[in-house]
């Protein structure tokens, strides 16, 4: 795959895609312009669907790599949520879609690893 053919930033509509093929989770909207993805009512993500940070999004990332994560062009800690270990996406465009699924896909398991193990088992049936 050429540099000019990869897919690059992720919509709102992909972001769905992506996070509806995972058990228990759930779409909302909050704070009247955030798409947030949960599970059992556990936020993993969260994307500004409207304004000038439109399409900008935050996840949690593994505590080992939020420095590193948080200190490339593009990305920062999440604003209310760094302490938690959220990464903001400031600059989506910058990063190649799956890069960006993978950094979504870890944060739900990250949450969902945190879910009581009842919840976890419900999940799969």
């Amino acid at each position: 795959m050429t540099a000019a053919t990869k897919t690059m930033g992720m919509s709102v509509e992909q972001l769905d895609d992506l996070c509806a093929r995972w058990p228990g989770v759930s779409r909302s909207i909050k704070w009247e312009v955030d798409l947030v993805h949960s599970v059992a009512n556990k936020m993993f993500v969260v994307m500004c669907t409207l304004g000038p940070d439109r399409g900008r999004f935050s996840f949690r990332v593994d505590t080992e790599r939020f420095l590193e994560l948080t200190e490339q062009p593009g990305m920062g800690p999440a604003p209310y949520m760094a302490r938690a270990f959220w990464v903001s996406v400031t600059e989506p465009e910058r990063f190649e879609h799956a890069e960006l699924a993978g950094f979504v896909r870890r944060s739900y398991e990250l949450v969902r690893e945190k879910l009581p193990k009842k919840t976890q088992a419900a999940l799969e049936g």
